[in-house]
């Protein structure tokens, strides 16, 4: 059975169980409704953008994606325009990923804590939260690779579930063990070589990876 806490080796003192997990392609496929935004802003600034290639890209901040197609005196205000749009086309095509809602269930069903930590800004990570009905703790959002550890030492976070590279390099930066799925950009060799703990094809198995892994946690 899965102990519902975790206990720290320091001080002998129970702690509540805390997971962090990362949103687009580790929760959520937000692909479809990120491509309609950049063919909505490519409409209406006349920039292309090649949304297709686009969301094969997710995990960076968005100024990374943007910088491919604007000019550098054109990115923020393409960034603000973007995220104007973001409410009325990401939204509703977005859908959970296989096991992501079983993951969140069994972290609260055990009596523990989600966090969600994306790059992605917090109010639009909360409007695919909510559409999509993923009960979660906390949301730390605007926050990429080393700069998330920041936020999972803040909530003492003792695990962390991501999809990309940058996520296992804030898991290690924060010390605590790297949960990767294959749902993003990221192979499984990848995700090893970036510091993973553990590497699943999907959410599907979290349940049964989350014993070993909060072992390595204490």
């Amino acid at each position: 059975m899965i102990a519902e806490t975790v206990w720290r080796r320091s001080t002998g003192v129970a702690e509540p169980l805390v997971v962090g997990f990362d949103l687009d392609m580790t929760l959520i496929d937000s692909r479809p409704g990120i491509a309609a935004t950049y063919r909505e802003l490519s409409a209406r600034t006349g920039v292309y953008v090649d949304a297709d290639a686009a969301v094969t890209r997710l995990g960076p901040p968005l100024r990374h994606e943007l910088r491919l197609w604007f000019p550098p005196e054109q990115v923020e205000e393409a960034v603000d325009a973007y995220r104007a749009l973001y409410p009325t086309y990401a939204i509703t095509p977005s859908v959970l990923l296989p096991g992501a809602a079983e993951a969140v269930e069994t972290v609260h069903g055990l009596g523990g804590r989600v966090v969600v930590v994306t790059s992605k800004l917090g109010r639009l990570a909360r409007l695919h939260l909510d559409h999509l009905g993923l009960a979660v703790d906390e949301l730390a959002g605007d926050l990429f690779a080393e700069g998330k550890a920041t936020a999972l030492t803040e909530h003492d976070v003792r695990l962390y579930v991501g999809d990309h590279v940058a996520d296992m390099v804030a898991a290690r930066t924060a010390d605590i063990p790297g949960l990767g799925v294959t749902t993003g950009p990221c192979s499984p060799d990848e995700l090893w070589a970036a510091g993973a703990t553990e590497v699943l094809g999907d959410l599907n198995g979290f349940r049964g990876a989350l014993t070993g892994l909060l072992r390595l946690a204490l």
